[in-house]
């Protein structure tokens, strides 16, 4: 700093000095929490108050991840407080800026999800793997009479990376979702890449993913869920039943990030919470229907005389900002939806391809939505049985 005058210099020294005393504090909090939840969950243990491992120990179960997923569900149930977690959270936050590793915060209270940011270990390998279960399934459904369609929902880091600030999306990430796409269409499994579509609305102006939530707007969903309607009429399916509604846009309502949720703060008075957002929200009235009032479930499917004949599987994604109900209002048809919140790749395919509702009243397409994030996450247990 030799070169710097002299109010710099004590500008840097103040700033770099309330940083060491802040990082002090959120250290000293960490600190208090690990040695608490070490003795209170040494005690819980010798009084038998908590079993950390199952009963039937196999080295299957620890090669496919259950015993440290038993572990860690465990440890949750320990006597440490909630709420000491919770403050060593809101510490961090409100000192340091600290969100944990889950969360990373962009320019102008952006908030983006840490898995879209990092590189993960046999990445290529991992999306290879789910490529190859994509077409087997695809084949399967196909001796069956039943089409496959796949989405692909591209990262929020990548269609809104105008937010990112001091944030990076590694160069490994610039062709992940395009390569992984074309090996797909080179195999001829039907697929939209949403990217496209997504990026375009950006670029008129309109924001596609939500400033402090994972997951994409209202006006984003149904820009996927146009594309998606558009691409069935072309898969030569007539949807069924007939359902007509009608979408009532309403003010803007405050709407919770699942992203604040996921950092751990907010418990937080919103006024030390990351900033609030509000955004404008449908409501979707059935018109016009064949024995229907609402969105299928697998709850409803099951038993009930007249089925869809689409079956959507997939994540959160087709769980929020209304992307099946927007597609059932430009389909004018019910859907299936049995998408799964955290189900990843396969997760809601396990299940559906397993259930009653399939088995007993197969659809004439199978829909398939899968985030960019999950194509080269760790494998653990995705063989997909039909």
């Amino acid at each position: 700093m030799k070169n710097l005058p002299l109010d710099s210099k004590l500008n840097v020294e103040q700033i770099f000095s309330k940083n060491i005393i802040s990082a002090n504090i959120v250290g000293a909090c960490f600190a208090l929490l690990l040695i608490t939840g070490v003795i209170t969950t040494a005690v819980a243990l010798s009084l038998d108050r908590l079993t950390l491992l199952p009963p039937a120990l196999s080295w299957t179960a620890f090669i496919q991840g259950e015993i440290s997923q038993k572990i860690v569900i465990a440890l949750r149930e320990a006597p440490v407080p909630k709420s000491l977690a919770n403050t060593e959270r809101g510490v961090s936050w409100v000192l340091a800026g600290d969100l944990g590793p889950r969360v990373r915060q962009g320019e102008a209270n952006w908030l983006y999800l840490n898995d879209e940011l990092v590189v993960n270990k046999n990445a290529l390998a991992n999306e290879d793997i789910r490529a190859k279960e994509i077409i087997k399934v695809r084949d399967v459904l196909a001796n069956k009479g039943i089409k496959l369609l796949v989405l692909v929902v591209p990262d929020k880091s990548r269609i809104e990376s105008s937010h990112l600030g001091r944030l990076q999306r590694s160069t490994a990430f610039s062709n992940r979702a395009s390569r992984w796409i074309n090996n797909l269409v080179g195999a001829n499994i039907e697929l939209i890449d949403f990217t496209g579509s997504l990026a375009n609305l950006k670029a008129s102006g309109v924001e596609t993913f939500l400033r402090t939530d994972s997951h994409w707007t209202e006006q984003g969903a149904e820009a996927a869920a146009i594309l998606t309607a558009s691409k069935i009429k072309q898969l030569s399916i007539s949807p069924t039943p007939l359902q007509i509604t009608e979408i009532t846009k309403l003010a803007l309502m405050p709407r919770p990030g699942d992203l604040v949720r996921l950092a751990g703060v907010d418990w937080l008075p919103s006024s030390l919470q990351p900033l609030p957002e509000s955004v404008q929200q449908s409501t979707f009235r059935v018109m016009s229907s064949a024995n229907a009032t609402s969105t299928v479930t697998a709850d409803d499917l099951f038993g009930d005389a007249d089925l869809p004949n689409i079956a959507l599987i997939g994540t959160s994604f087709s769980r929020t900002s209304h992307f099946v109900p927007f597609l059932e209002h430009h389909l004018q048809a019910k859907i299936g939806n049995f998408a799964k919140d955290g189900g990843n790749f396969a997760g809601a395919a396990k299940a559906y391809f397993k259930s009653p509702s399939f088995i007993n009243t197969p659809p004439k397409l199978v829909i398939w939505e899968i985030p960019e994030r999950v194509l080269q996450s760790p494998v653990i247990d995705e063989n997909i049985e039909l």
